[in-house]
């Protein structure tokens, strides 16, 4: 299913980053920097499916070759601490072709990026071979400084508004929305955080069941299930690596537990919308059929509503000796989330937000944990290359 996902970050030299070696990674090319002498030779990475530069009309010609306009960025900057760029990373739908991707991509970059002056050099990778199938994303590098016919010029602090970044991801998921309904793809994306989706989720599942709209409220409850968990934390470039050799670090650890969470919660949520269009169905079929020689009628034989199911489950399972403060199965997990949280106030939400800015604050933590640690491991190296150089030399 298609999901959201926007980030945005800086790539800056204080962090012994730079846009020549970035762009060279992302684009799967070999870019020389003229600054340092170095060549970032990424020719064999894989997974890379379409790359192109968009840039504004009055961008000079040089502007489209990705070798002379990363090195220009870089001697635009004099600080030794300079961001030199930014990127953006975005979710692609899985549902979509890679010709159907790039062209909401195109669509969003030039709309949110170009048109105010910025040039974009955009790649659309594959999901990695171990990895999500689903995970299908684009990478947008992008400039920092107003461009013209003569080359870079100042930079451009207002696109550094907290409130622009806030547009940005709201367009994302109205480019997605738009471009899913017109390839006739049902799933939607959303912008808002978890918090204020479930929210609105258990609002409608309480609008339905006023109206006695049975189908509605199973599918608001539904989704206020499958909402309720954690979101996804980030993590850093040192600790994704740290990861990927098998290395444990409380981000990667964090991470790993929340996407069990997210699973788990699919799982209940689906697994209670089959059951609701099941009982939906039985329950249409039995009141067609049903005739005064039947005797007592369906809806007096069977529970009545789909959460009425679940309470009945649970009885069973404290009637088989279970653990009945436990849920085994995934229909007991659901009617104790919507035990404990079917009934939402103010101050329930308020609870919620401040947990998940607990989490975030934790996450932060944990990510500069990893990053040191990551620095402290290349500094070591470097000082022991060092070491055995003049090692060497002596």
């Amino acid at each position: 299913m298609a999901i959201y996902h926007f980030d945005a970050s800086v790539i800056s030299r204080s962090k012994g980053r730079s846009a020549t070696a970035a762009i060279a990674y992302r684009t799967a090319e070999v870019i020389k920097d003229h600054r340092t002498g170095e060549v970032h030779d990424y020719s064999r990475k894989s997974g890379v499916l379409h790359t192109e530069i968009i840039a504004p009309d009055n961008a000079p010609a040089w502007a489209h070759d990705r070798s002379a306009l990363w090195n220009a960025v870089e001697d635009a900057e004099r600080r030794k601490d300079a961001q030199v760029a930014r990127e953006v990373r975005v979710a692609l739908p899985a549902e979509l072709t890679t010709d159907q991707n790039a062209d909401l991509v195109r669509a969003f970059v030039q709309e949110q990026f170009v048109a105010r002056g910025m040039i974009a050099d955009v790649a659309l990778h594959a999901p990695g071979r171990e990895g999500d199938q689903r995970n299908h994303h684009a990478h947008i590098m992008l400039t920092t400084r107003e461009i013209g016919p003569d080359g870079f010029g100042a930079k451009e602090r207002d696109w550094n508004a907290k409130d622009l970044l806030v547009d940005w991801r709201q367009s994302w998921a109205e480019h997605v929305n738009d471009t899913l309904e017109r390839h006739h793809v049902h799933e939607r994306v959303d912008h808002r955080t978890l918090v204020a989706q479930r929210a609105d989720a258990l609002s409608l599942a309480h609008e339905a069941k006023e109206r006695g709209d049975e189908p509605a409220q199973a599918a608001h409850m539904a989704r206020a299930v499958e909402l309720d968990r954690p979101a996804l934390p980030g993590m850093s470039a040192g600790s994704w690596s740290m990861m990927r050799r098998g290395l444990v670090t409380p981000a990667a650890e964090r991470w790993q537990e929340v996407k069990q969470i997210a699973a788990q919660a699919r799982e209940i949520a689906a697994e209670f919308k089959d059951w609701a269009r099941d009982w939906l169905d039985r329950m249409i079929d039995g009141m067609q059929e049903r005739t005064l020689a039947d005797g007592p009628s369906l809806r007096q034989r069977e529970p009545q509503t789909p959460l009425e199911h679940l309470r009945a489950v649970q009885e069973a399972a404290r009637g088989s000796q279970r653990d009945a403060t436990a849920p085994q199965t995934p229909l007991e997990r659901l009617k104790a989330a919507q035990d404990s949280r079917g009934r939402d106030t103010a101050a329930d939400v308020a609870r919620h937000e401040e947990r998940a800015r607990q989490d975030l604050q934790r996450e932060d933590a944990e990510r500069e944990r990893a990053l040191k640690l990551e620095q402290e491991r290349v500094l070591k190296e470097r000082e022991a290359k060092h070491t055995r150089s003049h090692g060497l030399e002596r």
